[in-house]
């Protein structure tokens, strides 16, 4: 499929997904994420891509919320729609069976923060600055916001946030457990590739099942959770993958993971 508003690649079992809108910042508009969830459907349909990347094109923004020339003209009908379009697309992307990263390249504002809540895990740029800034609108975040960010850093922390409407930089979105790692802006790809193909190397059915149980476990007791990871496991063992992984210890060799979901 040919697209106008981000740029899909993939090699080597990596997917990368570039939001290219640069002169509006990347900002979210319904034709971005109608391209997005096409991109997912062929990431879904491929079991050779183990890792997915975002990023944004440029040097200025990894998304800068939702268009507000768009937004501005919504009546209720149609801003819950939207909310609704935008929380099930980007809900799609923590739904992947496959790890996901966010590098995330500058601006990450509103839907753009929301964005990368969505992913497994946040690499950013030192220049990136995160924030919901919707309250400045008279409105509140519709893509996730008030849900993840409250799971990740805690409700005090991302009540501030929320109704501050105040970005925070790179380097104090680590410090509250937002962000995983920050690099100077000329490696940031680099970096995010070079944990993606170590991830890629891993078994997929693996990933999957370690994906699935972190998240999973983390909306239930921990006893539930326990038994979630040991159905996990089960599968694992008794997956292409795991015997691979298995012999390739007790014969002192690189295991080989060649592994499919539907096996």
């Amino acid at each position: 499929m040919a697209y106008e508003n981000i740029i899909f690649e993939a090699a080597e079992g990596i997917a990368t997904i570039t939001f290219n809108r640069p002169k509006a910042l990347n900002a979210l508009n319904g034709d971005l994420l109608d391209e997005l969830s096409a991109a997912m459907d062929e990431i879904v349909a491929d079991e050779d891509i183990r890792v997915l990347v975002l990023t944004g094109a440029g040097e200025k923004s990894f998304v800068a919320g939702a268009d507000i020339t768009e937004l501005a003209t919504f009546n209720t009908l149609q801003g819950k729609m939207f909310a609704r379009k935008g929380q099930l697309i980007i809900g799609r992307i923590q739904e992947l069976a496959i790890p996901v990263i966010a590098a995330v390249n500058g601006f990450a504002l509103g839907g753009g923060s929301e964005m990368a809540l969505a992913c497994d895990f946040i690499y950013a740029s030192e220049n990136a600055m995160f924030g919901l800034p919707e309250i400045t609108l008279g409105i509140i975040p519709g893509f996730g916001g008030t849900q993840r960010l409250p799971r990740l850093i805690g409700s005090n922390r991302a009540k501030e946030m929320i109704f501050t409407g105040k970005m925070i930089s790179a380097a104090e979105a680590m410090e509250i457990g937002m962000v995983n790692r920050v690099f100077p802006q000329s490696s940031l790809m680099e970096e995010a590739l070079k944990t993606a193909r170590a991830i890629a190397a891993k078994g997929k059915v693996s990933l999957r099942a370690a994906k699935q149980a972190v998240n999973s476990g983390l909306n239930v007791d921990l006893a539930t959770g326990c038994h979630i990871e040991a159905d996990a496991f089960a599968i694992c063992m008794a997956s292409e993958d795991g015997k691979e992984g298995t012999r390739a210890f007790i014969e002192k060799r690189k295991a080989q993971f060649k592994g499919s979901l539907k096996a």
